[in-house]
C-alpha cells in the first residue's frame, strides 16, 4: 500500500498519474498547504523540507515501511518498484538526465514564473521577464527534443513523460497572455495533446477532488507556503 501525502498541484499531480497508470494500490493523505499542515510535526517526519508531495510504502524492501519525498524522486522508485514506466536499460542514461531536466529546469522556473506573475505582493519586471524566458527557454528544448519522437525517452511512454506532463500542463499560467500558449512548441504541443488524452489523466484529475482544500489567499495562506519572505520567530 502506498500512502500518498497530496495537494493539487502539479508535483502531486505527476505522481497521481504515475498510480492511475500503475494501478498500484494507494491511499491518499491530504496535506492543506494554505493552512500551513506541511509544517506539522507528523509529516516532517515524512518529509523533512515540507514540500509536497511524498509517499510512504508499507510494503518496501524486504517488507520494511520506507518513505520517498520530491516527485521525481517518487516517480523513479515507483517505476523501479513495479517495473514499468522506466524505459530500457540502454536509456536509462536518457532517462535520468531528462528527468532530472525536469526537476532542476522545468519545475523550478515554471513554479517561479507562476510565483513572480500571480502571487508576488509587487510586480517586478526584472523577474518575470527571467523566469518567463527561462521557462521559453525549458519549452524550446522539450520541443526540439520531441522532433520526430512521440515520447521525451526512447520510444515508449515513460515517468519522463509524466513528470514533465505535470508542468506542461500549466502552461496557460507560466506564460500567460496568449490564447494558446504552446503554439510556439508544434512539437511539445503534439506531445502534450497526446499524453493529456490518456485516460489516466482524467483519473489522475480526480485525485482529491472530495477533499476540500483552502481556497483562500490570505494572510495565514501566505506565511504558510512562503514562510522565508517573513521573519523567523524569536523567543
Amino acid at each position: 500500500m502506498i500512502r500518498f501525502y497530496f495537494h493539487p498541484t502539479p508535483n502531486p499531480l505527476k505522481v497521481a498519474l504515475f498510480l492511475e497508470e500503475s494501478g498500484i494500490e494507494y491511499e491518499v493523505v491530504p496535506v492543506d498547504t494554505r493552512k500551513g499542515e506541511q509544517h506539522l510535526p507528523n509529516f516532517r517526519a515524512v518529509n523533512p523540507n515540507g514540500k509536497l508531495p511524498a509517499i510512504v510504502d508499507t510494503g518496501g524492501a524486504h517488507g520494511k515501511q520506507l518513505t520517498v519525498f520530491d516527485s521525481n524522486a517518487i516517480l523513479l522508485y515507483l517505476g523501479d518498484k513495479v517495473g514499468r514506466f522506466v524505459g530500457v536499460a540502454a536509456d536509462r542514461g536518457d532517462l535520468l538526465s531528462w528527468l532530472m531536466f525536469v526537476a532542476t529546469g522545468i519545475g523550478p522556473y515554471s513554479g517561479q514564473a507562476v510565483h513572480f506573475q500571480r502571487a508576488a505582493p509587487e510586480q517586478i519586471p526584472y523577474a518575470i521577464n527571467r523566469y518567463r524566458r527561462e521557462a521559453d527557454r525549458h519549452y524550446r528544448v522539450l520541443d526540439g527534443r520531441l522532433k520526430g519522437r512521440d515520447f521525451i525517452v526512447g520510444t515508449d511512454y515513460s515517468i519522463v513523460d509524466m513528470a514533465a506532463w505535470g508542468w506542461i500542463d500549466r502552461a496557460p499560467i507560466v506564460l500567460p497572455g496568449e490564447a494558446d500558449p504552446l503554439a510556439a512548441y508544434p512539437d511539445l504541443k503534439r506531445w502534450f495533446t497526446a499524453i493529456n488524452a490518456r485516460p489516466a489523466v482524467a483519473r489522475a484529475r480526480m485525485v482529491g477532488k472530495s477533499i476540500s482544500f483552502k481556497q483562500e489567499m490570505d494572510e495565514e495562506a501566505k506565511r504558510a507556503m512562503f514562510p522565508s519572505n517573513y521573519p523567523l520567530a524569536t523567543s
